[in-house]
């Protein structure tokens, strides 16, 4: 049985196939993460939500604390995740609200997104960055979903793609925006890539999903981006989101990639007797397993 982490807004939560648990309030030492987690069961596996703007969406993307998030993901025990995430095409036949699978990113954001530093030093590969095996559950289940659901027949889902990752909270420069379609870019958005990165880190299998809420400023013949219509198309999304949930959930199995579980294994480039024992203490859960000092 899975352990399983769901990255996303609130509206996620109402599932009437959803089991609740427990609220749980986890404390990092990179600090408090976007919000509480909802721990819960859905068919029969372990589930943990986590809202990455917070419950009433008070966070800025540059302002989600990304290393608690998933530190706090990690030391409940999740071993994949799901992260639902609005973006905006920069294709025409990517329309709003289609879904998208990516499977490569793109950064272009200003932080550093890793766990390590301060007297650790790791350098993890990260050339395939989605775990194909939790990747393909999540399409054969899109797919499945879109065959077979009245709802949802009109959705078009995209199996790959990429992801560029921008800083936030301005949308594009109708000059970025073409530059990014230039590049071969197909989608637009302000959040996953941080998660993807810190997840392979941890070593926790991580798929994104994302849902195409407009066209970004490109193209001429749709309207400029603007935030109405974000969250009407991001609303609309949520049934599928939930759908989607319940077609996969509870079919979810490991084992992961090798590219996942064994991201570590040669990465630590520090001596072992070098490193700081209140770094290999701070980062507790992602390295227990590990032959290291303390």
């Amino acid at each position: 049985m899975a352990r399983i982490g769901i990255l996303g807004g609130s509206g996620l939560y109402a599932m009437a196939a959803l089991e609740e648990v427990a609220m749980r309030t986890i404390e990092t030492p990179f600090g408090p993460p976007s919000d509480d987690i909802l721990e819960a069961r859905l068919g029969g596996q372990d589930i943990f939500f986590l809202p990455r703007h917070g419950r009433k969406h008070t966070l800025l993307p540059s302002e989600i604390n990304h290393r608690a998030n998933l530190y706090a993901l990690k030391s409940l025990g999740v071993e994949c995740i799901i992260a639902f995430t609005a973006v905006g095409s920069l294709r025409e036949e990517v329309r709003p609200r289609d879904i998208l699978l990516p499977l490569q990113y793109f950064d272009r954001t200003k932080q550093n997104h890793t766990f390590f530093g301060n007297g650790l030093v790791a350098h993890v590969p990260f050339g395939d960055p989605i775990c194909p095996v939790l990747h393909e559950q999540v399409v054969m289940g899109a797919q499945q979903l879109v065959d077979s659901d009245a709802r949802f027949s009109a959705l078009r889902v995209h199996t790959e793609g990429t992801y560029v990752n921008m800083e936030g909270p301005l949308f594009s420069t109708r000059a970025e925006s073409n530059a990014y379609r230039t590049m071969g870019f197909d989608v637009i958005g302000m959040t996953s890539l941080p998660e993807a990165k810190l997840s392979r880190e941890a070593r926790i299998a991580y798929a994104p999903v994302a849902l195409v809420t407009d066209y970004d400023c490109w193209y001429s013949e749709a309207e400029d981006v603007h935030v109405e219509m974000v969250v009407e198309n991001a609303r609309a999304n949520i049934a599928f989101a939930q759908a989607l949930l319940e077609k996969v959930v509870p079919r979810l199995q490991a084992p992961w990639s090798k590219q996942v579980t064994t991201a570590l294994d040669g990465a630590i480039m520090t001596d072992a007797a070098g490193i700081p024992l209140d770094k290999i203490r701070e980062l507790g859960p992602l390295l227990s397993d590990l032959d290291l000092p303390g």
